[in-house]
């Protein structure tokens, strides 16, 4: 009973200390994963609704600090990536799950959080397709390892290579499977990188919702409602009242600012929620079919960038 007072206790000091400025996404992320394999989970329900919503209102309020010109040039640049970015892993998704005999569900789960963004999709498409609480956790488990990778990884794989801060956004967008992480990664990388990674990643998440509309047909399940990521409609009218309205840049600097801290925490919490009981969950083939769609995406995603970009 006290070891579980101290975690909690722990896990709400950690959770403060991430929104301090001087705390990274990547180390907000680092500590919460940590924390995580020492002590476990204490608020396992809250950290997995609490990120969610959390994310949502971040990424809104950084609508503020952009301008709605520069996102929509962004977001036509990044349609045509995207798209051929989603059809590409979906296919060789399907194929994976085939050459690793791993059940049609959770090979499909996998597929859609890779090729549009992690848990939101897996979230959204895994009623379509009647997935149960196992293929469901495996592959939320998988998506999140390779995002907390993502974070640490991708920064210092973009000044290694001497990618600009467009290039590096355009990449984190399409090779990045989660919002959190891409936000995270491009925040960490530098001001035009997170506004591109930011506006192409909603871009791409927008695919969500065809892609929920073909699952009904794939899997002949017509009776589950289909989840819409409205946040991201709130986002663009947050960049329309910066680009437009009288704003004060004191005001918008301060709302972009919290942002960042609420991304920080959110980040934490993701990290927290990746304990030693749900790695283990996580079945080999299912594993390597995960880590083999995210190196094709981001070796694609790569090269795209730095020969068109």
């Amino acid at each position: 009973m006290e070891r579980q007072r101290i975690s909690a206790l722990l896990f709400v000091l950690l959770a403060l200390v991430s929104v301090l400025p001087m705390v990274s996404p990547a180390v907000a992320l680092f500590s919460g994963l940590v924390f995580a394999f020492c002590f476990g989970n204490p608020f396992p329900a809250f950290t997995r609704k609490g990120s969610k919503y959390l994310l949502q209102v971040a990424v809104v309020l950084l609508g503020f600090g952009q301008n709605l010109h520069t996102a929509l040039e962004a977001g036509r640049t990044g349609v045509q990536m995207t798209l051929f970015t989603v059809v590409l892993v979906m296919v060789l998704g399907f194929m994976m799950g085939r050459w690793f005999r791993i059940s049609t569900r959770t090979a499909y789960l996998i597929s859609a959080g890779t090729a549009i963004c992690g848990g939101s999709a897996i979230a959204a498409v895994s009623p379509v397709v009647r997935a149960n609480e196992v293929e469901i956790s495996v592959s939320l488990v998988i998506v999140f390892m390779l995002n907390a990778i993502a974070l640490l990884l991708f920064p210092f794989l973009g000044h290694s290579l001497h990618l600009t801060q467009h290039q590096f956004g355009m990449w984190a967008a399409i090779a990045i499977h989660d919002t959190s992480s891409v936000v995270g990664a491009g925040a960490t990388y530098g001001a035009e990188a997170l506004q591109t990674a930011t506006t192409v990643k909603l871009t791409r998440a927008l695919w969500i919702i065809p892609l929920a509309f073909a699952s009904t047909f794939v899997f002949r399940n017509k009776t589950k409602k289909i989840t819409v990521p409205w946040f991201i409609l709130w986002f663009v009218v947050a960049m329309a009242a910066a680009t437009y309205l009288p704003i004060p840049e004191t005001v918008k600097s301060g709302i972009t600012f919290g942002a960042k801290r609420m991304l920080s925490l959110t980040l934490f919490l993701i990290g927290s929620g990746l304990t030693r009981p749900a790695i283990r969950s996580v079945g080999l083939r299912p594993l390597i079919m995960g880590i083999g769609l995210w190196i094709v995406i981001g070796v694609v995603g790569l090269m795209v960038v730095m020969f068109t970009c």
